[in-house]
């Protein structure tokens, strides 16, 4: 009996958008395997029929990868090659696969990436904000009190943040934004590499204004992506007084929680403590 080597795991980045972004080299590994682990069989099977391929599907997604990763061992090593693609863009980056890889990668079976479209690196490279040093976040909590707490964690980090946002929540984004990170430069992209692909800049609470004036800006999702918080030497080189300040937020009847963001912003520090700097201020009644 001949000895059949395992199979390779094929880590195949999709297109985002325009189907044209799909590498030779995907296609030629999409045709040549004997099966395709997809996010969504259906989604997926569009892109297939487009590209002339027909090969059997197995369903990936959040809700079940634990369990398929005894059956996709079994195929590969019964000497089948596998691909694993997700909805859209690279696999494993806010999408399904990251299970699936650790436990191939701990059977030590063959895993191979073949790069491709990736949203969040599309968004950066037009974005002109700042590339060298960036931090992804994927998803910002669909609670509010959560997304809350989760931009005061990231307020303080000088590089660039990127998030993802679905476009029934990009408008809380943008409030919670408007409050927790004021005046802070932010770059939304939308419907990338599609016929209405856009790049809209501006502080959050103008944002909010160009999506209320043009509900279709609202649509699509989203690669959010904010200037980091000034470099701690450029904080101090503004020499800003903690006391001044305070004294003129409080002066010009800039709200306790307002002003906490603002001072956190400008001089860093935990916006309760501000806040509570902000509210003794306050005459008592």
């Amino acid at each position: 009996m001949t000895y059949q080597p395992p199979g390779t795991l094929y880590v195949v980045a999709t297109p985002i958008g325009n189907l044209q972004d799909l590498t030779p080299r995907a296609a030629r590994v999409l045709e040549g395997v004997a099966r395709i682990a997809a996010e969504d069989t259906r989604h997926s099977a569009r892109l297939l029929a487009h590209l002339g391929i027909n090969k059997p599907l197995i369903s990936l997604h959040e809700h079940n990868e634990a369990r398929r990763v005894d059956t996709l061992d079994a195929y590969l090593e019964a000497g089948e090659d596998i691909a694993l693609i997700s909805d859209a863009g690279t696999p494993l980056i806010s999408d399904p696969g990251f299970v699936l890889v650790r436990e191939l990668r701990a059977r030590r079976r063959h895993v191979v990436p073949l790069p491709g479209a990736c949203a969040l690196v599309t968004a950066l490279s037009a974005a002109g904000l700042p590339t060298d040093r960036f931090t992804f976040g994927g998803f910002l909590p669909a609670k509010p009190a959560a997304r809350r707490q989760a931009l005061e964690k990231w307020s303080a980090r000088e590089e660039t943040l990127v998030f993802y946002e679905s476009p029934h929540r990009i408008e809380q984004t943008l409030q919670a934004l408007a409050e927790q990170l004021p005046g802070r430069a932010i770059v939304l992209a939308r419907e990338l590499t599609k016929t209405f692909e856009t790049f809209l800049q501006g502080s959050a609470q103008e944002l909010l204004g160009v999506l209320a004036d043009d509900p279709n800006q609202g649509r699509g999702e989203f690669v959010v992506m904010i200037a980091g918080a000034p470099a701690m030497d450029e904080r101090q080189a503004r020499d800003i007084d903690d006391e001044r300040l305070l004294k003129a937020l409080h002066d010009e009847g800039v709200g306790v929680k307002q002003g906490a963001n603002i001072a956190a912003s400008l001089l860093g520090g935990r916006k309760k403590e501000w806040y509570a700097r902000l509210q003794a201020m306050k005459p008592e009644a």
